[in-house]
């Protein structure tokens, strides 16, 4: 901050000052480091002031008539970390923080993860996708002996390829009392989903409407958008009521309801995602949340967030001043100690650059064509799973690919011959779906579909548990956001990707940009301040 006085922003700012806000002379203080931690103290107010002809600052205004008095020249608010996005979301959650650590499917948002960011009073979400009933129960009892009164969500992912995968995972989550899904990848409403929310409907003694099953649908098509803002479909609601699985009060009250009560603006984020920029995608979201509330008048509006793109304070801040009730945060956590991936997976991140990821097949939705973004450096993953889709779209079946290129894959990709992969895969689908061998039975290219994607679900495992031998296999979901992360604490101690705990990551961010929002206050008085200082970098932790 330049510590000489401005002429021209004194004169500009006479006729805006109060010059009832006076500071004592003595208090002021305008060396570099006084400056610095003045900034830095978030929770105070700062003032500006001259003294001897430099600009200086304090905290406080003068409460006596003092002999030395000065007039403020600036001011810039007193703002914590967890003043930042919408009250509303935190009391609905119950959380301190606008904050939601994303899932990260096969428990890469692990239980661990959950607990360490909910006792510090942040959502998160646990990656449930990808697992089967049992293991999504028995980490849903971890998390609640840990957290009995929350905060947590559990991830509900969209499975059109296996979808008693999806039914079996409300049918847990109903039994044991989740109160909170998160609902990612869905193409549409399904039965499933519906289900899940229209279940938790009852009606208070005055007739209000209270959702106990709340829904955060993360989306990034506006088409998907506007489904989980609207009432669930009448044609679902009739095939539930007539299963018994709702009842009459429950379907009429559903029809008065959104189907989420926050909606999270996907944009370029690690794993399914379609690569929008959330400066378009947030305020395109937001305005058709506004157009939905006026239709429907809904009591309680629907909230919109922020994720994917978000990695430093400063696109922090960018989110909650587009008008994001939250921000969402999952290729930065995965790097964190507490996330379900391996020490050399976690390494690997912490120096990913932003450039370093790229698209390639999902297995979930692998017979779509459907892509996810996961890094390239450090893993041949993405090449070879592409080379694999290439297969699938050129041949009927397995037998029809030519015998060079099937034994290149079978020695490079599969390590093994696709026979053998055929019979494992059958004995894995036989305990977790059976139906889906009996639709293989008589469709050659389906079969073809499924021993490819043996390759691509083992991959994430292999990443997860750190299997040796299989690094250039591994599987790693991220987006650029991770890149920004890492060159922004580069230099700093969490350059260290065994110093990376979830919730001092996420304090700094938020820390890092309540800081910004105080600078920001001051360069729109006309102050100028030192290069420095424009900036926020994490020097200590915050959270232990």
């Amino acid at each position: 901050m330049t510590k000489h006085i401005n002429k021209t922003l004194i004169e500009i700012n006479k006729a805006n000052i109060d010059w009832s806000w006076q500071v004592e002379v003595p208090e002021l203080k305008n060396d570099e480091q006084s400056i610095k931690q003045a900034l830095l103290s978030i929770d105070k107010p700062l003032y500006l002031a001259d003294k001897d002809g430099h600009l200086s600052v304090c905290h406080q205004l003068a409460t006596t008539k003092a002999e030395e008095l000065t007039s403020v020249l600036g001011f810039a608010q007193a703002i914590k970390a967890e003043d930042l996005g919408c009250d509303e979301f935190k009391k609905a959650h119950g959380v301190k923080y606008a904050y939601h650590g994303g899932a990260m499917a096969n428990a890469i948002a692990s239980v661990e993860l959950v607990i360490a960011l909910g006792q510090a009073g942040f959502l998160c979400s646990f990656g449930a996708a990808g697992l089967i009933p049992d293991v999504i129960e028995d980490s849903i009892k971890r998390i609640q002996r840990a957290l009995p009164n929350g905060p947590f969500a559990v991830n509900l992912i969209h499975a059109p390829s296996e979808e008693a995968l999806e039914s079996g995972a409300v049918e847990r989550f109903l039994k044991l009392g989740v109160r909170t899904v998160e609902a990612s990848a869905f193409l549409g409403l399904t039965e499933h989903i519906v289900y899940y929310r229209v279940a938790g409907l009852s009606q208070n003694a005055d007739g209000s409407i209270n959702i106990q099953n709340k829904v955060i649908a993360k989306i990034s098509r506006t088409e998907v958008a506007e489904k989980f803002m609207s009432p669930a479909p009448q044609k679902i609601l009739d095939k539930l009521l007539a299963a018994g699985k709702i009842s009459a009060l429950q379907a009429e009250l559903a029809l008065q309801v959104p189907m989420a009560d926050d909606i999270t603006a996907e944009a370029d984020s690690g794993g399914h995602t379609d690569n929008r920029p959330f400066l378009t995608l947030l305020p395109t979201i937001i305005q058709l949340r506004d157009q939905i509330q006026s239709k429907y008048n809904y009591v309680v509006p629907l909230r919109v967030g922020a994720g994917g793109g978000i990695g430093t304070p400063e696109s922090t801040l960018a989110a909650f001043n587009m008008g994001a009730a939250y921000i969402v945060l999952g290729s930065v956590n995965q790097a964190c100690i507490e996330a379900g991936a391996s020490e050399h997976t976690r390494k690997l991140l912490a120096n990913v650059e932003m450039a370093d990821v790229t698209m390639a097949p999902a297995a979930d939705m692998f017979e779509m064509g459907v892509k996810l973004q996961v890094v390239k450096r450090g893993s041949m993953f993405a090449m070879r799973a592409n080379k694999l889709y290439e297969l699938y779209s050129s041949y009927p079946s397995i037998e029809a690919i030519p015998v060079m290129e099937r034994e290149k894959v079978e020695k490079q990709i599969f390590r093994q011959n696709l026979d053998q992969v055929w019979e494992t895969t059958m004995a894995f689908f036989h305990e977790r779906d059976p139906e889906m061998l009996a639709r293989v039975k008589d469709d050659p290219k389906r079969k073809m579909a499924l021993i490819f994607r043996w390759y691509l679900g083992l991959s994430s495992r292999w990443s997860n548990i750190g299997e040796k031998g299989r690094e250039m296999d591994y599987q790693i979901w991220a987006g650029p956001s991770l890149g920004a992360f890492n060159s922004w604490v580069k230099n700093s101690y969490l350059a260290d990707f065994d110093q990376r705990k979830a919730v001092d990551v996420a304090l700094h961010l938020l820390t890092g940009a309540a800081y910004l929002v105080r600078v920001n206050q001051l360069k729109y008085q006309g102050v100028s301040i030192d290069s420095g200082l424009l900036s926020y970098r994490p020097e200590k932790r915050l959270y232990s």
